[in-house]
């Protein structure tokens, strides 16, 4: 997985609009071969492939989510053209300018939705996947913003569209998706309830805004749903578990009802399911993956948050939910706490 100074993953002098010299070589997380975390090891390898369009981002922080995980594993490969190096969210300065790049300049700071190579001390971003940072905020902090805020925002609002006045039932409250999903459907104006697996964590989600938090360990989720709603279910779910959640879910949902699936953490396979509910309550089924999505379609994306979610976080309405920063050095005990799950909210990286 090392970068080859051979191939696009080599820096192109050519493309910058910057005359700065940079090292001949930078430190990166290489997966050694698919596996555990501990086939996570630092290595040093040529600086990015800056293409026309791009920024080159000086990294100070890049977050840890479960696509991440997966790659380790070998079961999500990068798509065509992205830097085989994890790492989908980064924040830090603004070293060099690809050609055709209009709104930022050197020296920006910047937080950024990744296509690959966030585990870098240097980072090759699209601008139109860029986002300036909230005031006040620093790299480890906004780090923890684009993949979970991307991710949300597509598939809460655009898809689902989520509305002022709707009802939904977020799963994995007190994952970074959970705590961002919580809080912004909250400012828009939702009710929400969310699931988690201890008390502790049901707490941090009625603190986050939830109406009412679900221990998933001690409650069944529909049953709680059903008499919380009066057997009416909910207008919206947003689901990162998948399979083993699905006949449950077209119980827990309403008339004209909406589901969107995120992830499948319990399974991609679900059986003996009741397809009923489709029919009978007009349910609609979303689901979507950030990685392959065109550029133009994060552009969007970016283009809304920095309209409408951008404000509240500058306004301090709403703020990423930390966990742990720690430095790079120690990222394989960083992928060991997200996949152990006794986090409540995000893990980040950072880079000296």
């Amino acid at each position: 997985m090392s970068p080859d100074a051979r191939s696009p993953d080599a820096l192109s002098s050519g493309a910058l609009s910057s005359g700065a010299r940079f090292p001949e070589a930078m430190s990166y997380v290489e997966v050694r071969e698919p596996g555990g975390p501990e086939h996570l090891v630092l290595a040093e390898g040529p600086l990015p492939l800056l293409r026309a369009g791009d920024l080159l981002v000086r990294v100070e922080a890049a977050g840890i989510n479960r696509p991440d995980i997966m790659q380790r594993k070998g079961d999500y490969p990068p798509p065509p053209g992205a830097s085989p190096v994890l790492g989908l969210e980064v924040a830090g300065e603004v070293v060099a300018l690809g050609s055709d790049v209009a709104g930022f300049a050197v020296g920006d700071r910047v937080c950024a939705l990744a296509n690959g190579g966030g585990y870098a001390q240097y980072c090759a971003v699209p601008a139109s996947q860029a986002l300036r940072l909230p005031k006040g905020y620093d790299a480890a902090r906004a780090a923890a913003l684009p993949e979970t805020f991307f991710t949300v925002w597509a598939n809460l609002f655009m898809m689902a569209d989520l509305k002022a006045g709707e009802t939904v039932l977020i799963h994995g409250g007190t994952s970074g998706i959970g705590t961002t999903a919580i809080q912004l459907a909250r400012e828009f104006g939702a009710t929400v309830y969310a699931t988690a697996g201890t008390a502790e964590k049901c707490e941090a989600c009625l603190g986050l805004g939830a109406h009412r938090a679900i221990n998933y360990r001690t409650e069944d989720f529909a049953a709680v749903i059903a008499e919380a709603t009066g057997k009416r279910g909910v207008d919206v779910i947003l689901d990162m578990v998948g399979a083993t959640y699905f006949d449950r879910n077209l119980k827990s949902l309403g008339l004209d009802g909406r589901l969107s699936i995120i992830a499948f953490l319990g399974g991609t396979f679900a059986e003996k399911v009741n397809l009923g509910p489709i029919l009978l309550k007009r349910l609609r089924i979303t689901g979507s993956a950030m990685r392959p999505r065109t550029a133009s379609e994060k552009q969007e994306i970016r283009d809304q948050l920095l309209d409408k979610v951008w404000p509240l976080l500058d306004d301090g309405r709403i703020a990423p939910v930390m966990h742990a920063v720690l430095p790079h050095t120690e990222v394989v005990n960083a992928h060991r706490m997200l996949e152990h799950g006794d986090h409540i909210g995000k893990i980040v990286i950072t880079f000296a």
